[in-house]
């Protein structure tokens, strides 16, 4: 059986998010459908202070930030997001990156970087992904964190779906893996 959703996971930082992007412009260029978000670092005087959540046609808007307040919403009614020292802007991430999950073209890759501890704070988020993943006619590509430490249950969930096939990255392969990742996307969105 041939896996529909290709799902990219390995430590913070080994590249995962750069292998997204250049998955995307190697899928466009063969002429198939791309649509979804990646997360970007932030980072001011050489230190990461967040991430932006950016989609695939050029929308960009903060995910988390050190030390700031959540998500825009007046004092009375914030509730704190944290993910570590990162505030995470749940209404910025999901106004930016929910709407690039409604599928626009049957034979369209859905790029979501990263399923994560900030995006689960979405019930939303979590209940779109779980309805593209169980799409007859979806490809996922996706990135999930490394279970370090507490399993995440709806990342376990992906991790070990049938449908799916899973890429560890790390930092000796992940120059020389983009050719089977693309190998195995081209192979279900056919």
């Amino acid at each position: 059986m041939t896996a529909r959703h290709i799902i990219l996971t390995g430590p913070p930082g080994v590249g995962k998010s750069t292998l997204i992007q250049k998955a995307c412009d190697a899928i466009k260029s063969k002429g198939i459908s791309v649509q979804g978000f990646y997360t970007e670092e932030i980072r001011s005087g050489g230190r990461r202070t967040g991430f932006d959540v950016v989609t695939l046609d050029g929308k960009r808007g903060p995910l988390a930030r050190v030390s700031e307040g959540g998500d825009g919403l007046p004092s009375s009614k914030k509730r704190d997001y944290k993910v570590g020292q990162y505030s995470v802007q749940l209404q910025s991430f999901e106004q930016i990156a929910l709407p690039t999950l409604h599928l626009k073209d049957e034979k369209c890759v859905i790029v979501i970087d990263e399923i994560g501890k900030m995006e689960l704070f979405s019930q939303t988020f979590i209940q779109c992904v779980r309805s593209i993943l169980d799409n007859d006619t979806t490809t996922v590509l996706a990135t999930i964190p490394i279970c370090k430490g507490k399993p995440i249950p709806f990342v376990e969930e992906i991790r070990h779906r049938q449908d799916s096939q899973v890429f560890t990255i790390s930092q000796s392969n992940r120059n020389s893996i983009l050719g089977d990742i693309l190998q195995a996307v081209q192979a279900s969105v056919k």
